[in-house]
């Protein structure tokens, strides 16, 4: 399952839209207040609908006061054609009447909006103590099929699990797979009451778990796995702590990220916003005060960003190290031509260029062994870098400079052998969270595309843009970044500019009527 905000926001140049539909803590920390200031650090406008008025400090929760659902109706009317949200964050549902308006709302919402987006925040007990709401998890039955991703913490996982017919009391992995059987397309568990395994007390990490529906069949459900961790920030600034990842994620998903990477900004920003929050604090003496979740600006520093918990990254930690690029202090490649074919190999090699991949496709494999033994030889007598994609095998038989991977090969390839035998490693990444996952395993560069909307390959939901290009870049800290997708001889300079050590190019040579003149002037734009 694809996740994709509606195209006309970013065309039109406007603010991606979000509503929230929480209630009100009075003291500032967290419900409507916590998800306006993460959409206004993030980006985004915020329309908020108001389902109570709560009366609460930093010791108590005092009264609920839920807001009658004809002004809840009356308030989503007048925004539903006016400002259409591309996402919807679901906090506090005050009693069973607003359930029931919620359901017709968004039944009504999904059928105006095809591509709305619905994230539900389960709150049940405030953090002082108290229950917020008089919902039974019976009475959400009807409204989980219309929730898109969930996003409970552990406790209150354990909570909605007893709609399901298999009761799980501490497994999150077990917990999120009957929360999808009830109709929700993804299921994140928040990591921050995970205690350790050794004792009762909190563990010293926090490990937050997506499980994505990916289809559905009426015998089967395939789904996907992703797992963040980070190590805990302890601080009593942390009151809306759970709101602020809702509404963050709510923000990344409508500027049009894929699940699997707004999941992995969210955690930047909250890690980022306790770190900060924990910083304050230990100024001050009063360490028990229990304080509002401090809200930071769009996660840059490479600190904050979670590990992908993978088990590719887990096999790699052992084997050897993938040599580097052997590039000098500031030196740059330069100037990446992507080519399918001995013949352009042999017209592009007398160009003096650092770096070229060999892409080979439909050939039978006494072809490819052939081609690619010669393509090593031609290569090595230019002193050039020839990096191979794919396959492996025969780039380290032929003693290859370098093996390029793609992620769906990535799994598939040996990547002990490929160290072993001295080859350098180059892996494509699209977003973030592919980027942090490929990082750990140490490669020679990493790619990042597409940049741009790219002839060659389908890459619908994961074009990158400059922007994300170079927020990007931010996290690569040693390791070369290589851009690719779409960029030809009019977008390259401005690719150039963001710092990147490489430009891949594709059909901005092959489809040139004067590719060696195009490929050379590429290359003096690229040394300016």
């Amino acid at each position: 399952m694809t996740f994709q905000t509606p195209l006309p926001i970013n065309k039109l140049n406007r603010k991606a839209i979000i509503w929230t539909i929480s209630g009100a803590d009075c003291s500032g920390g967290a419900g409507i207040a916590a998800d306006i200031k993460t959409g206004h650090k993030l980006k985004v406008e915020v329309c908020h609908l108001l389902t109570a008025n709560t009366v609460q400090n930093s010791q108590q929760l005092i009264a609920i006061n839920p807001t009658a659902v004809d002004i809840l109706d009356a308030q989503a009317q007048a925004l539903r054609f006016d400002k259409p949200p591309s996402v919807i964050k679901i906090g506090l549902i005050a009693n069973s009447a607003q359930v029931t308006w919620l359901v017709t709302l968004l039944m009504a919402l999904k059928q105006q909006l095809t591509n709305l987006i619905v994230i539900y925040d389960p709150v049940g007990q405030a953090s002082v103590g108290g229950s917020l709401s008089s919902v039974t998890a019976i009475a959400l039955r009807a409204l989980l099929p219309l929730i898109d991703i969930i996003t409970p913490n552990l406790i209150e996982a354990q909570q909605l699990n007893v709609l399901s017919t298999h009761k799980v009391k501490h497994n999150p992995l077990q917990l999120a797979e009957q929360l999808l059987t009830l109709g929700c397309k993804a299921v994140i568990i928040k990591g921050g009451h995970t205690e350790s395994t050794e004792s009762s007390k909190l563990s010293a990490h926090c490990t937050d778990l997506c499980l994505q529906r990916l289809n559905s069949t009426s015998s089967s459900i395939s789904t996907q796995t992703i797992e963040l961790r980070s190590p805990r920030i302890t601080t009593s600034y942390s009151h809306g702590g759970g709101c602020s990842f809702a509404s963050a994620l709510a923000s990344f998903l409508a500027h049009g990220y894929l699940l699997r990477d707004a999941f992995t900004l969210t955690k930047a920003f909250i890690n980022q916003g306790l770190s900060l929050s924990s910083q304050r604090e230990n100024n001050h003496s009063n360490q028990s005060y229990y304080g509002a979740f401090e809200q930071g600006s769009w996660p840059s520093q490479p600190e904050h960003f979670p590990q992908v918990i993978s088990p590719l990254a887990q096999r790699h930690q052992i084997s050897a190290k993938f040599p580097s690029l052997d590039l000098k202090t500031n030196e740059k490649l330069g100037l990446y031509p992507v080519i399918d074919s001995l013949e352009w190999l042999e017209r592009l090699l007398p160009l003096n260029l650092n770096i070229i991949q060999l892409r080979i496709k439909n050939k039978n494999s006494e072809e490819l062994d052939s081609i690619i033994e010669k393509a090593v030889t031609l290569a090595r007598l230019h002193s050039c870098r020839l990096f191979i994609n794919d396959y492996w095998q025969l780039a380290i038989k032929h003693g290859a400079y370098g093996i390029h991977i793609g992620q769906e090969d990535l799994a598939k390839a040996d990547l002990s052998a490929i160290a072993n035998a001295g080859l350098r490693l180059g892996i494509s990444t699209h977003g973030c969270y592919e980027f942090l996952l490929a990082k750990q395993l140490q490669p020679s560069y990493l790619a990042i595309g597409a940049i741009f909307p790219t002839k060659t390959k389908d890459m619908t939901g994961q074009i990158q843009g400059l922007e994300n290009l170079m927020q990007i870049l931010s996290l690569a800290e040693h390791i070369p970044v290589i851009a690719i997708g779409g960029i030809n001889q009019q977008r390259i300079e401005r690719v150039w500019r963001t710092n990147v050590s490489a430009v891949a190019v594709v059909t901005a040579i092959t489809e040139a009527k004067q590719p060696i003149a195009a490929t050379q002037s590429m290359q003096a734009i690229l040394k300016n």
